[in-house]
């Protein structure tokens, strides 16, 4: 059973944005870990921070609502299958819990701007619900900055930048077995003072699982260049297949083209089969081989990421090479020995 995250915002499924916000801001103040000494509010801090990425994301919250965390955590999804996402979508929380908290509330100490007591001439006035009818945001409803723009939740509405996508080419051997990439990135980020900027590098890591399909999107929400008064870019690594010398992806199995000649063909052979694992498999065949035939090695192909356990086929296909001219003697013993009935 996976995290409900309305469970952890302490909110029904069905909330609306302003009510994520509001649950967000009361579970976030409550828990913030330079205020809350107890044993696991650090580790609440944090959870509370990755349910509000998720259902403030309507992309993330519709794949959530439909498949719940191990669907929007599971990637390799093609199509509504069982337990993944269409598309393979694949998320993974990776933002700071501290970033989150600042973005939220505009970069400011909500500490400061709460409590410090009346705003001077311009400043934020902040209402808090007072006498009966208190409701479950503790009476805390939002102010007015001094512009006359709301701030709903705590924050302002602030608009996203354009989601930054990258291909990740990955080689057949990775996809069988599994692999981890660390991928480089250099941004801007924000200063203290909340407007200057500098560039630094931040490594993400990306751990495919084995058997993923190409096309499977890898989110690190909010990864992008930070800019004052907006939300960064989520950063999108997307799986393409590395072409490969000996074999050709069709989903879960592998095709392998083994050229032979036309003698070969007619009298039989063994061929030995390449696999990904380096390993051959010897392939005896005793039958005429027509062009384009097939045969079929079983689990001998990628892994299949629905499917635990069970792997694709290697599809052996044979490419017959004829000759581009014959002796008149070859001639003559081929027409007195290969049947001449269709």
């Amino acid at each position: 059973m996976g995290k409900d995250y309305y469970k952890i915002l302490g909110v029904a499924r069905g909330a609306t944005d302003d009510e994520i916000k509001k649950a967000y801001r009361k579970m976030a103040l409550k828990f913030h870990p330079d205020k809350n000494k107890d044993p696991g509010a650090e580790n609440k801090f944090k959870e509370i921070a990755e349910a509000y990425d998720v259902l403030s994301d309507p992309k993330k919250k519709e794949i959530f609502d439909k498949y719940g965390e191990e669907g929007l955590k599971a990637g390799g999804g093609e199509g509504a299958g069982p337990g993944g996402p269409p598309g393979g979508y694949h998320y993974e929380f990776q933002g700071d819990p501290m970033r989150v908290f600042s973005q939220f509330f505009g970069g400011e100490d909500p500490f400061t701007t709460f409590f410090a007591g009346g705003g001077g001439p311009g400043g934020a006035q902040i209402f808090f619900g007072g006498g009966g009818g208190g409701g479950a945001d503790d009476g805390m409803h939002g102010f007015m900055g001094g512009n006359g723009q709301q701030f709903m939740g705590g924050a302002p509405r602030r608009r996203q930048d354009p989601t930054v996508q990258h291909e990740l080419g990955v080689s057949l051997e990775d996809i069988y077995k599994g692999c981890t990439k660390k991928m480089k990135i250099t941004r801007k980020v924000l200063n203290p003072d909340g407007q200057s900027t500098r560039v630094e590098d931040k490594v993400l890591t990306i751990n495919i699982k084995p058997g993923w399909k190409s096309g499977t999107k890898i989110t690190f929400p909010k990864e992008g260049d930070q800019h004052p008064g907006r939300v960064p870019a989520d950063i999108v690594f997307l799986i393409k297949d590395k072409p490969h010398a000996k074999f050709k992806r069709e989903a879960a199995d592998i095709r392998y083209v083994h050229k032979l000649p036309l003698r070969d063909a007619l009298c039989g052979l063994t061929v030995n089969v390449p696999t990904l694992d380096g390993t051959t498999i010897p392939l005896k065949i005793t039958e005429v081989i027509k062009p384009n035939m097939t045969k079929r090695i079983a689990g001998q192909g990628l892994p299949n990421p629905k499917l635990s356990g069970r792997r694709g086929d290697l599809i052996v296909e044979f490419d017959v090479k004829f000759p581009e001219k014959l002796e008149s003697s070859v001639r003559e013993i081929l027409r007195d020995t290969l049947p001449a009935t269709i």
